[in-house]
């Protein structure tokens, strides 16, 4: 019993060029997804680097700048965090600058936050 030509259906080649086609698309697909995956893995990093940074900035106010003896490293959010500050002096004696830097554990910087703070020299 032979079929007519308009209920034939797909041919064998019909069906593997358009699953050749989906499967083109579906990589296309997927590399776009892990594009925004590695984003949003990036911006979060640089977002507690930077809530780091600036918790240490206000440690070092509450303390006017003084030598305390701070971990060199913070964990927070499951990572390890290297800290690095320079205190330095400024044109007005009243007043300290801070840089306070961040790197992660392989030691790739990620935000650099500079303040000022009152040195402690003046009592009101």
């Amino acid at each position: 019993m032979t079929m007519p030509d308009n209920e034939a259906g797909f041919t064998l080649i019909e069906a593997l060029v358009a699953l050749a086609i989906l499967a083109i698309a579906s990589a296309g697909l997927i590399r776009a997804l892990e594009g925004s995956v590695d984003a949003a893995r990036g911006l979060e990093r640089r977002a507690t680097a930077q809530w780091v940074a600036e918790n240490r900035l206000a440690e070092l106010s509450l303390d006017h700048g003084k030598a305390i003896d701070r971990p060199p490293v913070v964990r927070m959010l499951d990572q390890d965090w290297r800290v690095t500050e320079d205190i330095r002096s400024s044109d007005d004696p009243d007043i300290r600058q801070i840089i306070v830097s961040l790197a992660d554990s392989r030691g790739a910087p990620l935000v650099t936050l500079r303040g000022f703070i009152d040195a402690g020299t003046t009592t009101p």
